[in-house]
């Protein structure tokens, strides 16, 4: 499956993604598109879902979201809301955030109750036995509500910079068989 065949969209967590977070690599090496927030530091639910809802609808092609962290909650809030969930073939979610934790309860309190309903296209979520934001048990719980194939990647930390994937070949790897489901399930529609 070629990545041009979707517009690949990146959702970075809090913070953003710095430019040693795999998703600024691909960013740079695969020319996706980052979602770009009003304000990373202090996150609001609404004015990020409208963001994406903007991106989803400008975007020339299906959609693949790309989401890491507090991305993929709002992957997850999105969906429940959009009118656009159609346009979007594939979400390959990786560590989310789990913003109900108590040390993130206070600069992340719009993001929660975490939405927990079934997305309405094909996902994979990977999470991280030592995740410092997620219990595996939590990203295990989202992979189910969500209906995503759950990956376990060992002990991977938050799955970013400090994890040392650099570039990610095996995540780009996943990546495109998740695109190549997404890509299935579309042509099975026609």
């Amino acid at each position: 499956m070629e990545l041009a065949s979707f517009t690949t969209l990146l959702l970075p967590g809090w913070q953003n993604s710095g430019p040693a977070h795999w998703q600024s690599r691909w960013e740079a090496l695969h020319g996706f598109t980052r979602v770009q927030q009003h304000d990373w530091m202090q996150p609001l639910r609404g004015d990020w879902m409208m963001q994406l809802e903007e991106t989803v609808l400008a975007a020339p092609t299906p959609v693949v979201l790309v989401a890491h962290s507090l991305g993929c909650i709002l992957t997850a809030a999105w969906a429940q809301h959009s009118q656009n969930t159609h346009r979007v073939k594939a979400a390959f979610l990786v560590g989310p955030g789990d913003p109900e934790r108590e040390e993130l309860l206070a600069p992340l309190k719009s993001w929660w109750p975490v939405v927990m309903d079934k997305l309405p296209f094909a996902a994979e979520l990977l999470g991280s036995r030592n995740d410092p934001y997620c219990s595996f048990e939590r990203a295990q719980q989202f992979a189910a509500a969500w209906g995503a194939d759950f990956v376990d990647c060992g002990n991977a930390g938050h799955l970013n910079a400090e994890s040392g994937l650099g570039d990610w070949p095996e995540g780009l790897a996943r990546l495109r068989r998740l695109m190549e489901v997404a890509a299935g399930r579309s042509n099975q529609r026609i």
